[in-house]
């Protein structure tokens, strides 16, 4: 007795929103994001890093 396998569909990955850091700070370093009435600071570091605070 053989059997044939049949491939499972896998649902198509949901593609993610991608924004540029930079393009949010206005090429300057820092950006402000609200979610919800809560203000948060987006800062880029001189090394190149992010840092989301509130």
């Amino acid at each position: 007795m053989s059997f044939h396998a049949t491939p499972i569909r896998q649902p198509q990955a949901k593609t993610l929103p991608a924004y540029d850091a930079r393009d949010l700070t206005d090429g300057g370093d820092l950006a402000q994001i609200v979610l919800d009435g809560q203000i948060y600071t987006l800062r880029i570091t001189r090394a190149g890093k992010l840092i989301l605070t509130k």
